[in-house]
């Protein structure tokens, strides 16, 4: 019997139907040979790395590039989506409750006992540039010249100052970020805030053909474009590593508040933190993991959502989602709440499931082109897809405010705003606002794009508190004490501009053309 390897052809007429070129089973067969081939690869690969590495680093970096060889193997394991969309269950009347029937705490030694249970952790890895800035994106200027992290500094000591307490600051940097950080945290040693940095792991970029590393050596700086921080579902690993995690347990602090540095409503919730720490009569134990939902609007259709899903709570991602159910997962109506990624962990629950080896979160795969046109892939996790792996988890429906992302501009314009007031470190939505939504604000990319550029665009910030919706595209200018009120759209076209003169009232108008103001 004759059979040609790999191709599973045998001779035909001996029991066996033969396998035409290019069947289903002849593809599935080669799948397997080709990604078994990579797993081996892969790992002489980074043995290889390793061996560039000096001997006081060695064994930090070995557990980082174990951490990535267990991402890729589940990336080479991977049969598509994620979740049978046919499995997923209606969440359980118990499983979102909402944040009004949180009760508050009363007196101020219970709040400084409560606080003593507390880590405060920002997730500190991204840069600037997608607003046209250097360095960390949280030291970027986004209220009365102060950074987001001069205003996480701020919440945090008026905090300690307030209730006598010692809510320790943790930065979770990256390689990217972390010496920048390390020099601005220099200017808080006054502040009655113990600030703690650790850096999240650094992964290797993978050819996407070849599926083999970019990087010859496990120097950064010989090829900085060759890694990547891989997203904040590293948190566990790295805090783990760092020795912070051990640090807090032995102090007897119970819960970790986690958010990203750019999310300026993420503050300390008091009331959320009392119903971790005391929980019903009906709670059997604490819950270890709690995720922070709000309800979701048209602008946050692609945001992650709280499913039951196996006999769990669970986040699904867009990129979990069957192309045809798509729709369904955008659609307001069925899926009514997002996640905010503010996350309040159990130490101890953390501690278990890396113990046991149960964390498990679904592999994000980040096609990316580099400089040099090299096409890469570089696989990622995000820290919320974790809730599946701990017990007692539990979501919070809460207000809208503690979910101001600033990712662009148009975020920026709104916070620098009269929409807001400053209070200790904390954005308050003005109660001038007639409304408690915030308005939707679209500025064009070519002019409004970059920080620096956009605020030449403004001689002050305009008044928002009547505006309903903003299109700003173009050659556009605002002069002084300028008021936006209803729907205002402003495009000026190519080779146009359009100056809004000092004072101007605009209320429901359209505003296009060429409109200059000029000298004299």
């Amino acid at each position: 019997m004759m059979e040609w390897l790999g191709l599973g052809f045998k001779q035909p007429g001996i029991g066996m139907e033969m396998k035409r070129a290019g069947s289903p089973g002849e593809a599935d067969e080669f799948d397997v040979l080709t990604r078994r081939d990579a797993r081996v690869r892969i790992e002489h690969e980074i043995q290889e790395l390793i061996k560039s590495v000096p001997n006081e680093a060695k064994l930090m970096v070995e557990k980082e590039l174990d951490g990535f060889q267990n991402i890729f193997s589940k990336f080479l394991q991977g049969t598509g989506t994620s979740v049978d969309w046919r499995k997923i269950e209606k969440l359980p009347a118990d499983a979102v409750q909402d944040y009004s029937t949180l009760l508050t705490p009363q007196s101020e030694e219970e709040i400084k006992k409560m606080l003593s249970k507390l880590v405060v952790i920002k997730l500190n890895g991204g840069l600037g540039t997608s607003m046209g800035c250097r360095g960390p994106k949280s030291v970027i200027a986004v209220r009365n010249n102060l950074t987001f992290l001069d205003l996480t500094v701020q919440q945090i000591e008026y905090l300690n100052r307030t209730f006598d307490a010692d809510v320790p600051l943790v930065l979770m940097n990256s390689f990217n970020t972390d010496t920048d950080t390390e020099k601005v945290i220099r200017k808080y040693k006054s502040f009655n805030v113990k600030i703690f940095t650790f850096n999240q792991s650094r992964y290797p970029r993978i050819h996407r053909d070849s599926y083999t590393p970019i990087p010859t050596s496990c120097n950064t700086a010989d090829d900085i474009e060759a890694w990547y921080p891989p997203g904040h579902g590293d948190f566990y690993l790295s805090f783990h590593n760092s020795g912070l995690l051990d640090k807090f347990i032995k102090e007897g602090r119970d819960y970790c508040f986690i958010s990203n540095v750019d999310n300026l409503g993420a503050s300390v919730d008091l009331n959320i933190l009392n119903f971790l720490l005391h929980p019903s009569t009906s709670s059997v134990t604490k819950p270890e993991f709690l995720m922070e939902v709000t309800d979701k609007t048209k602008a946050d259709v692609k945001g992650g959502t709280l499913i039951h899903y196996a006999n769990h709570l669970r986040l699904l991602e867009i990129a979990q989602v069957p192309k045809e159910h798509v729709d369904d997962f955008k659609s307001v109506k069925t899926f009514k709440i997002f996640n905010t990624n503010n996350l309040w962990i159990s130490l101890i629950g953390i501690q278990k499931v890396i113990q046991k080896k149960t964390l498990d979160m679904e592999v994000i795969v980040n096609n990316k082109t580099l400089d040099n046109g090299i096409n890469v892939i570089q696989l990622e996790t995000a820290v919320g897809a974790a809730i599946k792996c701990f017990d007692g988890c539990i979501g919070i429906n809460v207000p809208r405010s503690r979910f101001l992302p600033v990712k662009k501009t148009s975020d920026l314009l709104l916070v620098m705003s009269n929409l807001y007031h400053l209070k200790n470190g904390s954005l308050e939505m003005s109660p001038k606002r007639m409304f408690p939504s915030t308005p939707l604000i679209k500025l064009g990319d070519n002019h409004f794009a970059k920080v620096k550029e956009f605020l030449t665009r403004f001689e002050t910030i305009p008044d928002l508190l009547e505006l309903d919706h903003l299109t700003m595209s173009g050659d556009v200018t605002l002069g002084r004490g300028v008021s936006l009120k209803g729907t205002v759209i402003i495009i000026a076209n190519h080779g146009e501009r359009i100056d809004i003169p000092t004072g101007a009232t605009l209320e429901n108008k359209i505003v296009s053309g060429n409109l200059r103001i000029l000298d004299h």
